[in-house]
């Protein structure tokens, strides 16, 4: 995949480094939705996710989300609404971007996904551009993957890289 894309004439947007705080409890209880405290650096990032059904192996959610000057202030203040720390994940990122959408390859602890983000058509097309129509669709979210996949410490769920080999 990375070799079919450095090959194209896609653009290379870079690599990052994020860890991922997904909280629950408070009003997300009995939803389909998460609340993600992403750190990228020194930057941070506050997303809320709402997965809506669907029978097509293309995720179809609502996503809204906002910078954060402060990423431990913000995680104080979901936690004194109630909201808890519940799982954590490391992932390694690059970034691509041809033909109106986001081209993305993730390293996580426990394997190597992609993800096409734009329009269906969008999507369709350039699957079949880069040959990748035929690859298996994921239906779990990294998420689930993570809660199948992690390690329990306490009762936080975790999905970390070993600290030895991290270079990013």
């Amino acid at each position: 995949m990375i070799q079919k894309l450095n090959e194209s004439n896609a653009l290379y947007q870079g690599e990052e480094f994020e860890e991922n705080t997904l909280f629950s409890g408070g009003s997300l209880e009995g939803k389909t939705a998460v609340l993600r405290l992403r750190r990228v650096n020194e930057r941070a990032v506050l997303t809320y996710k709402q997965r809506f059904h669907s029978d097509s192996p293309i995720k179809f959610q609502r996503e809204e989300e906002t910078e954060i000057a402060d990423a431990e202030a913000m995680s104080a203040i979901l936690i004194s609404l109630g909201f808890i720390p519940a799982l954590v994940y490391e992932k390694r990122r690059k970034t691509w971007q041809v033909n109106n959408v986001e081209i993305v390859v993730d390293e996580l602890p426990f394997g190597f996904y992609m993800e096409i983000e734009g329009d269906e058509d969008a999507i369709i097309n350039t699957e079949k551009l880069f040959g990748f129509e035929h690859f298996e669709a994921e239906e779990m979210t990294y998420p689930n993957l993570t809660l199948k996949l992690g390690k329990r410490n306490g009762d936080l769920i975790e999905a970390r890289f070993d600290t030895a080999i991290i270079g990013v």
